[in-house]
């Protein structure tokens, strides 16, 4: 029988691995509570203190608790410490979905973002958009800044494709320079 494994990219060290090139570093995050939340998302926002923290497409988040939009009725919650909300129907009008075990986040630093965008996706960098779910690197993410960094969230199974993706377009940025 075929070895089919041999197609796939071996996973990185994630707690070690990182990529670097002038001006981007590029780290795996963890320890982010990740929840999604559909359906009412306003009775969302006052039952969780977030009101007004969601970003969409290269928005800018801040802080420790915010929220990414990916639809019109779906977004991610986020925060570094344990959310202290129960999963499941809350009888306000919206379910929220623990997430943080099927994702994987990444962290892009430097003063080279705008042109590691400009390989994974067709949006202005310097133009927010409504949704932070997009087609990046020809996969679906999840993708803002937060701060002075641009975050990068992933189903787990199409992390190593991305990280392989990410080490080339670094590959490339670093041959500009």
């Amino acid at each position: 029988m075929r070895d089919l494994a041999e197609k796939w990219s071996v996973a990185p060290d994630w707690q070690s691995a990182e990529i670097t090139a002038p001006g981007l570093t590029v780290r795996m995050l963890a320890g982010l509570d990740q929840m999604l939340v559909s359906g009412d998302l306003d009775a969302w926002a006052k039952v969780s203190g977030l009101e007004g923290a969601d970003v969409g497409a290269f928005g800018s988040a801040r802080g420790d608790r915010y929220a990414a939009r990916l639809a019109r009725d779906r977004l991610l919650a986020i925060s570094g410490t344990q959310l202290a909300i129960a999963a499941g129907w809350h009888t306000e009008g919206f379910a929220v979905t623990p997430i943080s075990a099927g994702l994987r986040v990444f962290q892009i630093e430097g003063t080279a973002i705008d042109a590691f965008i400009a390989r994974g996706a067709t949006l202005d960098p310097n133009q927010a958009s409504a949704s932070a779910a997009l087609s990046f690197a020809g996969i679906s993410a999840i993708v803002y800044r937060h701060e002075d960094t641009l975050r990068i969230h992933v189903d787990r199974g199409l992390a190593a494709y991305l990280w392989t993706w990410m080490e080339q377009a670094a590959g490339h940025i670093a041959a500009e320079h």
